[in-house]
């Protein structure tokens, strides 16, 4: 990946738009959609993955569909704040398949956590099971979502 910053362009904009209402368009598709020739468009956008813009592509699957409907936001803070605390808990939360997002945050707590569970049984498995067996948990607050008002993958590219 190339380290280099330049500046996107209205061109770079534009695909990078359509790519992320549809990373499935083939590159014809998405030339036509930015308005290009489609060599123009598979270099800039190769050239966009390798300046980093574009870190990869996914499938966005449906947690409830799957069994996970509720999201819970919990906040954690931990026994200790050096470095080997921060990495440990980090690295261990990072393993856990119910955890969405997890941020070291300034504030009163360490952690803020987005966990897809199902229900509240399923919130205190991931508590019990998962959560508590971390070691170096002082205290956690959680809060079940209520209802999604807003959720992107990336920032939205004007």
């Amino acid at each position: 990946m190339s380290t280099r910053n330049r500046p996107l362009d209205s061109q770079d904009r534009k695909i990078l738009r359509e790519l992320q209402q549809n990373a499935r368009l083939s590159n014809a598709e998405l030339a036509e959609l930015a308005g290009m020739s489609t060599t123009a468009c598979w270099n800039r956008t190769r050239q966009l993955e390798a300046d980093g813009y574009i870190r990869g592509y996914v499938a966005l699957l449906d947690s409830a569909k799957l069994g996970f409907a509720d999201i819970v936001l919990l906040e954690v803070t931990l026994n200790r704040h050096d470095d080997d605390a921060l990495a440990r808990f980090g690295a261990e939360l990072a393993t856990l398949p119910e955890v969405l997002e997890a941020y070291l945050v300034s504030g009163e707590y360490d952690y803020l956590v987005k966990v897809a569970v199902d229900g509240t049984a399923g919130y205190e498995r991931f508590l019990r099971e998962k959560l508590y067996r971390i070691a170096g948990i002082r205290h956690s607050r959680s809060m079940f979502a209520l209802r999604c008002m807003k959720s992107v993958p990336s920032v939205q590219i004007a």
